[in-house]
């Protein structure tokens, strides 16, 4: 999730990410995403076993601002909203 192209950024882990979303745009999703007014859906991953899922967000909320901003790019590299792709 983020506020907007290159700005606050959050990552979380779940379930249903359509529901998620959906939480933290209407202000019931994360503090974090509350506070900082995250909103924006700008890069996922999908993963079979949730096991895997919580290690790999464990490692990319170690990665420095950087790496995490090249690889939305990669992926999106004008910070477009995909929340709209999942419904």
């Amino acid at each position: 999730m983020a506020d907007r192209y290159r700005g606050t950024m959050y990552v979380g882990v779940t379930a249903d990410l359509a529901k998620r979303v959906f939480q933290h745009r209407q202000g019931t999703g994360s503090d974090f995403c509350v506070r900082y007014g995250l909103r924006y859906l700008v890069w996922a991953e999908h993963g079979e076993r949730i096991e895997d899922c919580i290690a790999q967000e464990k490692r990319l909320k170690r990665w420095r601002r950087e790496w995490k901003i090249a690889a939305i790019e990669r992926a999106n590299p004008d910070w477009l909203d995909l929340y709209e792709a999942l419904i």
